[in-house]
């Protein structure tokens, strides 16, 4: 599953849970508590008599004992918010069951026996968005993690795997298409009504479990697989919509051919259906076979997408894809093996999105997202390890820690093993847990046997949160350098003392006369404390470190400025270049707000800051996709995040300065380089995407050096644009503006667009996001605006996402912004609990920001906090924010 580029808790026989918790505050489950399941499920059949009000489902199930574990006389079949209308067991009623809150506990004899059970769900009624559900006149379901026991009464936990026959049965003029998982076997009429028989040979859980039925439209394709069996390929859509589904189609035939040729996985159905729902909590579910998609990540065409819009669409139709053997074919033992199946995916989507096409700014791209969102995750009161040990809500477990950060783990296996002897782990790892619910432990033995790495100590990564600072001193004596190394991992709730860990870091040392180094070496360092010595330098080499960034982990390298600028304008190493860049502008950012420089160290390091960009700008070697990766500054949340205690007003007006400044004194190279991008013509190729992506930067800090020039160049691109990149680039600078150009603009892209609902909500999310001083109030309006609802989470994150994600508004030192979010969160939280969860995070970064604005932002979790009936959700993010 895909978290928009980011569930149940398991019956008393899988983990055991604290004692009479409270309707809020859900039970703590624990990994050390798990016990297999009772009972097998090998066959489960349902029939669904479909309507939008209301729909049944009869569900027949096969079981017997687990002979692996001992027997029980009863079986427990979780429920949410079910009743059963009837309860038969080999044929015959029974009654002899009770009730466990949700959960239905029915007595068997000794033996195999059918269960079957009939219940009624009313789709239209459920906001939550989870189990089956009505969304624009069409049914779809989420079940991941633990939707399916809002269908039906079923041991919704993923080590019960099941082979799924389905009939779905409903009125034909309004359900044309009725979709499920595996292949369709059967179909028929009745009058107004028609069916269809589906069936799924591979043994699945039940949160892989999809039905879609309503009135769609498929592009259909062919995928010839290695072994030349012919796959049908499907992209449903309403039919308005087909013309922008070419993209995901192609999207999706490089994801399989990809998938083949570099971890020699082949599709094992006849049919591979994509579905896009316009209201979805996710990004996507990679259902076995009917793979269910938010619309964002499957409708693009250039005039309503971006190029980011369409990379997104490629990353994550290769990520469900993908899931069909890391996450399908072998799936997760239990919820604290998630990293299992999304660490893995999401670095599988990674290399291919690299593979696709640009590998270096494709690297930067996810470092700078694990930065932003997984570093401060790791600083702050919801820290947690990739498999953590306890959980109380599994909705909240959903983090960029275990998808990003699982990723960077695994990512760092492949670093020490090589390419080809990672493809013999992973190989292995298929080869013995196919069609099993597998645990992290089953994947790092397996990378460990097959690529011949000693993972013993490695393995701490899986249980120590925390983000690991690095220390990096080099000195120079003779013809010697010293490179002196250390590390230590911070203190996070409930782990106060850390192991030191195996971290990978690929080094260089440049000769500073040549520009040149001898090789990167790869240094492994496993202890607290590592010498390092390199004999043959005449003078003090510059240090190249963590290249390809080989470690999620933050480096204190005590660097001068010079070799900073040295490195920005001349390492070979594309991410070790834009680091260094980074690195030179967030140094002195960060001092600058702190007060901690006289005006001729700042004259001095502005200069520094200017020359290397001067380099960047006039390096004819760059493509423009690297350079515009090279323009951009460090984001607030990274240099907050850089200091103890952080006032964001201070970083807001030191950053939009230092864009001042480099906007006037690089005036003409900025100009010349914004001319020549603008010659190139409108493509998907990456020298055009790369030219749209300068213009953008030379706008950004064209705005903060002469507004009148920036709101001239930026009405005339948005003028003249003939795709959403340039015309989403030039609103997003106009936007922040106080200008007659804006309001135009403005009501221009909305009028061009009102029928479209994904570019709709660019446009909330453009003025929600925008630096204009009164921001907030525009926010405030937008939420009284026709076109906004709670009910779609797409329009709520457009708009309540980008304003908590705008830190000059969210950070108002009234606290006005802390209200706005907090306000939301309790309307929302009666709706959809999962969806509001989401937006605690920002509020709980309390105690790094400073003393007047912490507490505000503390007062609104309090206000959270004492409302009545806050979901489990939602509770729990803000108790463990509070702490």
């Amino acid at each position: 599953m895909d978290i928009a580029r980011t569930p149940a808790t398991p019956d008393g026989n899988h983990e055991m849970a604290d004692a009479a918790p409270s309707p809020q505050e859900p039970a703590t489950i624990r990994r050390e508590d798990y016990q297999p399941f009772a009972w097998l499920v090998p066959e489960t059949r349902l029939d669904f008599d479909l309507g939008l009000e209301s729909t049944r489902v009869r569900a027949t199930l096969t079981v017997a004992p687990n002979d692996k574990v001992a027997p029980s006389p009863t079986i427990r079949l979780n429920g949410d918010g079910l009743q059963p209308a009837s309860v038969k067991v080999d044929g015959e009623p029974t009654q002899s069951y009770v009730m466990d809150g949700d959960d239905l506990i029915l007595t068997l004899p000794a033996g195999a026996h059918e269960i079957a059970i009939e219940t009624e769900i009313q789709p239209a009624s459920n906001s939550q968005l989870m189990g089956l559900y009505a969304s624009n006149d069409m049914l779809c379901t989420q079940c991941e993690a633990e939707g399916f026991r809002r269908i039906t009464f079923f041991p919704d936990r993923p080590d019960v795997l099941s082979t799924y026959t389905v009939r779905m049965r409903g009125p034909k003029a309004q359900l044309p298409v009725l979709l499920c998982n595996g292949n369709r076997v059967d179909t028929g009429e009745e009058g107004e009504m028609h069916w269809a028989e589906w069936h799924d040979p591979w043994p699945k859980p039940s949160y892989l479990f999809a039905l879609v039925a309503g009135d769609l439209v498929a592009r259909t394709n062919h995928f010839t697989t290695m072994s030349g069996r012919k796959v049908e390929l499907n992209v449903y859509v309403r039919e308005g919509d087909l013309p922008r589904t070419e993209h995901a189609m192609e999207s999706l035939k490089r994801s399989m051919k990809w998938d083949e040729e570099t971890f020699g996985r082949e599709y094992d159905l006849d049919l591979f259906n994509i579905v896009a729902v316009s209201d979805f909590n996710m990004g996507a579910m990679e259902n076995k076979g009917l793979n269910v998609f938010n619309t964002k990540y499957v409708l693009a065409d250039p005039e309503t997408a971006t190029d980011g819009d369409f990379d997104g669409i490629e990353g994550v139709i290769g990520h469900e894809y993908f899931h069909n053997w890391s996450g399908n074919r072998i799936t997760c033992r239990d919820w604290f093996q998630l990293s299992l199946k999304e660490g893995f995916t999401v670095l599988r989507d990674q290399l291919f999105s690299a593979d696709m096409g640009s590998e270096p700014v494709k690297r930067i791209e996810d470092v700078r997202i694990l930065r932003s969102v997984q570093f401060p995750e790791d600083s702050g009161p919801l820290a947690h390890p990739i498999r953590p040990d306890s959980y109380r809500e599994i909705n909240n477990f959903y983090t960029a820690t275990v998808y990003n950060k699982g990723a960077e783990v695994i990512r760092m296996m492949r670093t020490m093993a090589g390419t080809e002897r990672f493809r013999e782990g992973t190989d292995l790892y298929f080869e013995r847990h196919d069609g099993e619910a597998a645990t992290c432990e089953d994947f790092v033995t397996s990378i460990e046997d097959g690529a011949g790495l000693d993972l013993k100590q490695f393995r701490l990564w899986y249980s120590q949160a925390g983000t690991p600072q690095v220390t990096a001193r080099l000195t120079h004596e003779g013809q010697t350098a010293r490179l002196e190394l250390s590390q230590s991992v911070p203190p996070t709730p409930g782990q106060s003392d850390k192991k030191p860990m195996p971290i990978p870091l690929k080094i260089a040392l440049f000769d500073r006369s040549s520009g040149s180094h001898r090789g990167e070496e790869l240094v492994v360092l496993d202890e607290a404390r590592r010498e390092l010595t390199f004999e043959g330098f005449d003078a003090p080499p510059v240090l190249s470190i963590n290249r390809t960034f080989s470690a999620p982990v933050t480096i204190d390298r005590d660097i001068p400025r010079d070799d900073l600028v040295f490195l920005a304008a001349r390492d070979d190493d594309p991410f070790a270049r834009y680091e260094a860049m980074q690195e030179l502008m967030a140094g002195y950012l960060v001092a600058a707000a702190g007060g901690g420089l006289a005006e001729d160290q700042r004259e001095a390091a502005v200069g520094d800051i200017a020359g290397a960009m001067r380099a960047v700008l006039t390096d004819g070697a760059l493509d423009d996709l690297m350079r515009g990766e090279l323009m951009m500054l460090p984001s607030q949340t990274y240099l907050a995040e850089q200091m103890l205690v952080a006032d964001p007003g201070r970083i807001h007006e030191e950053r939009e300065a230092l864009k001042a400044q480099l906007g006037r004194r690089l005036r003409e190279e900025l100009h010349r380089l914004y001319d020549r991008a603008e010659q190139l013509p409108y493509s998907l190729d990456l020298a055009a995407r790369g030219a749209r992506k300068v213009k953008t930067q030379v706008l950004v800090l064209a705005a903060a050096s002469d507004p009148e020039k920036a709101v001239e160049l930026a009405a005339h691109q948005y003028d003249r644009a003939d795709n959403m990149t340039d015309r989403q680039g030039a609103l997003m600078v106009l936007a922040g503006t106080q200008s007659p150009e804006r309001t135009t603009r403005l009501l221009d892209f909305y009028n061009r667009h009102r029928d479209n609902a994904l570019v709709v909500d660019k446009w909330f999310a453009l003025q929600a996001s925008s630096l204009h001083p009164q921001v907030i109030e525009h926010v405030k309006s937008l939420a009284d605006h026709a076109e906004f609802t709670l009910k779609n989470p797409n329009r709520v994150r457009s708009l309540y996402m980008a304003f908590a994600g705008n830190p000059h508004a969210f950070h108002d030192a009234s606290g006005e912004g802390y209200r706005l979010i907090a306000d939301l969160i309790l309307e929302l939280d009666p709706i959809n609990p999962q969806t509001a969860a989401r937006f605690v995070p920002p509020l709980g970064r309390w105690r790094r920001i400073e003393s007047g604005r912490s507490a505000l932002m503390r007062e609104q979790l309090e206000r959270i906090a004492a409302a009545p009936k806050l979901s489990r959700d939602t509770y729990e993010q803000v108790t463990r924010s509070l702490g």
